[in-house]
């Protein structure tokens, strides 16, 4: 699966997704941006089953203020709906393929159950 591009108007309802969704916040003039936009990519053709997404933070910039992004590239990992991670800095492609698999083997139960307590 090739990478998307989402907007302000389209980010809600993508990491909404069930499953596991990615979302890089890049800038074209950021070059740990361009060096980690290939990494990204592989990663996209090899997990077909995971939403790889983008956020172009010159294009979206209410978006990447809403989402606190202060430093770039930062990537973000949504599991059912929930950010379950946010980080910024680019990763190689076997920190990014363990980001994935840590992602993947989450008890989303117990996730939630997390995120019911700190809201209570």
């Amino acid at each position: 699966m090739a990478t998307i591009d989402i907007t302000e108007k389209t980010f809600d309802g993508t990491v909404a997704r069930e499953g596991v969704v990615l979302v890089d916040f890049w800038a074209s003039w950021c070059g740990p941006c361009r060096r980690f936009a290939p990494t990204f990519a592989a990663a996209s053709e090899k997990h077909p089953d995971v939403v790889f997404a983008k956020v172009d933070t010159e294009a979206e910039q209410r978006l990447a203020a809403a989402a606190s992004i202060t430093s770039i590239p930062t990537l973000m990992a949504f599991r059912d709906g929930i950010l379950v991670f946010s980080q910024p800095g680019a990763l190689d492609p076997a920190g990014l393929e363990k980001l994935i698999a840590a992602v993947e083997g989450l008890d989303m139960d117990e996730v939630r159950a997390r995120v019911k307590a700190r809201a209570s």
